[in-house]
């Protein structure tokens, strides 16, 4: 019996540091992008502050690598969790996350041109372009894993939080995505891109605090069960 339990565990204490170590290196992601964002004095959309050029950009890329092992790692503490929706039950959130990390370690590599220009038209480079999509991609796929938990049975508060951050950002990115190619309104679109990047990686946060949280009471409980089995 205590070989049983004790790997379970072994695991658990596993699960909790890697929501709590995903967590606080997403939150430092997110600490550095504002921060990035405050010595800016104009208006620009998210992916310039890493722009060739911007004295943003290093730090910037720094941001986005902290996004990518904090989200690889919260996402491997809830790989577990699953939708209660068949048509979002595929694969699970852990998987879409891993998704949107790679995408986001290629947008990290692979920055925008100065300015940010659109891709299409004469300011069109396939470099522009190419950040842009993996820079879409990434985003859809958070929030599909958003979606994803918010049908999940592991946590009724988690649920009800990712529905309404899904919705939220899905709303607010893709009406300043909008402004953005229809040049309408670009200050307020880089505002609202930056404010549905600030909600995204919040929920990331929450979702690695909770499957702390969960790893914690799970610890507790198994190494209840050796001692018990030792006895």
């Amino acid at each position: 019996m205590p070989s049983a339990e004790a790997p379970a565990a072994d695991l658990r204490w596993a699960e909790f540091a890697a929501a709590v170590i995903g967590s606080a290196a997403v939150s430092v992601a997110l600490t550095i992008i504002w921060v990035a964002r405050a010595t800016v004095p104009r208006e620009l959309y998210v992916s310039e502050l890493g722009a060739e050029g911007e004295p943003t950009a290093a730090a910037f890329e720094v941001a986005l690598l902290l996004i990518v092992f904090g989200g690889s790692t919260v996402a491997w503490a809830g790989r577990r969790v699953r939708s209660s929706v068949r048509v979002l039950a595929a694969w699970t959130p852990a998987v879409s996350l891993w998704i949107g990390c790679a995408f986001f370690l290629f947008a990290s590599q692979v920055t925008c041109t100065s300015g940010c220009p659109l891709p299409y038209g004469p300011s069109f480079t396939w470099q522009d372009f190419s950040h842009t999509l993996a820079a879409v991609i990434a985003f859809a796929a958070a929030c599909w894993a958003m979606l994803q938990t918010s049908f999940a049975r592991e946590s009724r508060v988690l649920a009800r939080l990712s529905l309404a951050t899904a919705v939220l950002v899905a709303v607010i990115a893709g009406t300043g995505g909008l402004f953005s190619l229809f040049r309408f309104q670009v200050a307020l679109g880089s505002r609202m891109e930056f404010v549905a990047t600030t909600i995204a990686i919040a929920w990331l946060v929450v979702f690695g605090v909770v499957l702390a949280v969960r790893a914690a009471q799970g610890t507790h409980l198994a190494t209840h069960r050796v001692e018990q089995a030792a006895r």
